[in-house]
């Protein structure tokens, strides 16, 4: 029988090669599913950016097949883990990963027609977030879709107590780390010529937001 893959979070300095197992990516892949499925383009290339163990781009590219998938990471073992799944899995529409750092002025891919970003704002520094930003506008073409998926703080909305929390504890494991004002991204992402579409709410005091490029 096959060992099942071991728990994992970014930076979690497991240094053993292969699969690893995001539990959220199991809980919430469904949710996101169900917007992804009103949201993304009937055909085209989707660029998921930080795709972590790689379980999110199996799941979404089995269940979307008109769409080609391209999971990228920065960490080397997330990189193993999707290129272990993506083996695997053996999907005609999913490719293997590639080396993307959000923050490098160029990207390896130069265009797409979605992007996709999950639960990566809040586990990088500020600066990851701008780079996301200012990649996505340049290779997104007019109305293309950047989705992004996580906590939030919002003004005028009280924050729920887990998510406080949850800040506290990102900033203790890293300063630079926290869960971002919702504004602030999106003052940035009109800077990169990205607006807001919508945003939707999802379980456990997550939000999806929807933003086109103009």
């Amino acid at each position: 029988m096959m060992k099942e893959p071991e728990p994992w979070t970014p930076n979690s300095g497991a240094s053993a090669k292969g699969m690893r197992h995001a539990p959220a990516a199991v809980r919430n892949r469904d949710a996101i599913l169900a917007v992804l499925r009103e949201a993304l383009p009937s055909s085209g290339l989707v660029l998921e950016i930080a795709s972590g163990s790689g379980e999110h781009a199996i799941h979404f590219a089995a269940a979307l097949p008109e769409l080609n998938w391209q999971p990228t990471d920065f960490d080397p073992d997330a990189l193993a883990s999707i290129a272990a799944r993506q083996v695997q899995a053996a999907l005609p529409n999913l490719s293997a990963p590639l080396l993307l750092d959000a923050m490098a002025q160029e990207w390896p891919i130069a265009h797409a027609d979605a992007l996709l970003c999950i639960n990566m704002i809040h586990i990088s520094p500020w600066e990851a977030t701008l780079g996301l930003l200012r990649g996505s506008g340049a290779v997104l073409r007019a109305g293309g879709l950047l989705y992004l998926y996580g906590p939030y703080i919002r003004s005028q909305i009280e924050t729920a107590p887990s998510n406080l929390a949850f800040d506290a504890s990102l900033k203790a494991r890293d300063p630079d780390w926290g869960v971002r004002r919702l504004e602030d991204v999106v003052e940035a992402a009109r800077m990169q010529g990205l607006v807001l579409d919508s945003i939707v709410e999802m379980p456990a005091n997550n939000l999806s937001l929807l933003l086109r490029r103009r």
